[in-house]
Parts: C-alpha cells; sequence; structure tokens
C-alpha cells in the first residue's frame, strides 16, 4: 500500500521498545541499528519535501539529524507510533537546512558552530511532542474511513502521503468522493465539540475560533444537504 523504504512497512513496535531503551541509555550499536532500520522514513520525507537547491544528499543528512533526535527522544508508552512522532522532527531538520541553504545562497557564507546547528529549545521540542500527541488522539477518535483517509493522505502512518486518486483506488471510490471524505474529515477535526485539546494548545480556542468552525461545519453541511455521508 503506502510504504516507505525497500518495500516493508514500519517493523513491529514491541521488537523495538528494548531498542529505543538502549540507545536512549547511550548504546550506539542500539541507535546505529535504528538508524538504519528507519531510513526509509527519512528518504519519504525528504522525496515530499520542497528541497529548492539544496541537494538531495544534504537533505538526506539534515533528515538523518532528525531522525536520530527523534530516536532519542521518543517513548513508546505514549502510544504513539513511532513513524508518527518521527516524522515532523525530521520534516522540521530538513525544512531548516533548505532555508540556511537559501540564505546562504544569497549572500557570503558566515562560519556556524556545529553546537549552534544542533541546539533545540527544550521548550519548543516539548510542545511540539504535545502538539504531536493532541493531534493522534484526534485522529484516533475520527470514524473509522475518516480516520483511515486522513492518515493515509497525510502520511500520518509514516508512509509517503497518498494523492486522492491512490486514496480512491485503495478504498475502491471515485477521485471526487475520496475528496469529499477528506473535507468531511476536516470538518470533523476542527468542530470545537472534538478539538479542544488541539486548539487549546494551539491558542486557538476563542469564542470567535469556535464560531468561525462551527460556521465552516454549517456551510459544509448546507452543500452537503445535510448528509453525513460516510
Amino acid at each position: 500500500m503506502f510504504i516507505y523504504g525497500s518495500g516493508v512497512g514500519e517493523p513491529g513496535l514491541a521488537s523495538e521498545i528494548p531498542l529505543f531503551a538502549r540507545a536512549q541509555a547511550g548504546c550506539r550499536s542500539s541507535l546505529s541499528h535504528l538508524m538504519r532500520r528507519h531510513d526509509g522514513l527519512v528518504q519519504a520525507v525528504v522525496r515530499q519535501q520542497f528541497l529548492g537547491d539544496l541537494p538531495f544528499a544534504e537533505a538526506l543528512q539534515a533528515g538523518r539529524l532528525g531522525l536520530w533526535r527523534a530516536i532519542l527522544g521518543y517513548d513508546p508508552q505514549q502510544g504513539c507510533a513511532f513513524s508518527s512522532y518521527a516524522w515532523p522532527a525530521i520534516m522540521r531538520h530538513v525544512w531548516r537546512t533548505v532555508k540556511s541553504h537559501a540564505r546562504h545562497q544569497a549572500r557570503p557564507p558566515v562560519e556556524i558552530e556545529p553546537a549552534h546547528v544542533l541546539s533545540d529549545d527544550p521548550a519548543a521540542l516539548a510542545e511540539g511532542a504535545a502538539l504531536l500527541q493532541a493531534l493522534h488522539d484526534l485522529v484516533q477518535r475520527l470514524p473509522a474511513r475518516l480516520r483511515q483517509v486522513i492518515v493515509a493522505h497525510y502520511g500520518l502512518d509514516g508512509h509517503a502521503p497518498a494523492s486522492y486518486r491512490q486514496l480512491g483506488l485503495c478504498l475502491g471510490l471515485s477521485h471526487e468522493r475520496a475528496h469529499q471524505l477528506h473535507s468531511e474529515a476536516l470538518v470533523w477535526l476542527r468542530h470545537p465539540a472534538h478539538c479542544r485539546a488541539l486548539r487549546t494548545l494551539l491558542q486557538r480556542h476563542t469564542v470567535a475560533d469556535y464560531e468561525a468552525a462551527d460556521e465552516r461545519a454549517q456551510s459544509w453541511l448546507r452543500k452537503r444537504g445535510g448528509r453525513h455521508g460516510r
């Protein structure tokens, strides 16, 4: 289906839990094993991301730095798939490198200390992890078919994001119906009754925010004739 790497899905989490524990305790061989095992995830992220003039090899190196940080920060007890946790970390490091490369192309290069390149704000990392967990919890509450569409379309399972055409082929639906299900899922996710925790973290939980979300939901229902076709 929608996979990354050499043709196999994400390895079973249960068999990897001891590896994460040992890697986070300083075991280099466990860390290297996990880095090799999930390198396909890095390649999937890089293939989907805008790179500008950044060479593909440099983007891969940046993505592997993100993977390394994700391995060291991942907590299996939180119930989030490693691929869902690692994807934004990899994307963030690649995008940071793309922006840095673009700035250097526009002006003479300056010396950057390695410590500066590798530094991360712990508060920002914690906030990102909280946002990811809230998003994961929200998506898990979606009706099954809508959840399948959202997970596949945005690559939340670690596989390459799927187009509406790919979704249609997978679900036995038309391109247009896959698009409709995606729109319905977004309406559900944005509704104040469902997304309070995520909106609170994003500081978008004012009355005006909720009224706007509810109006979008009502508008979508009017266009659909009041039907909740799933």
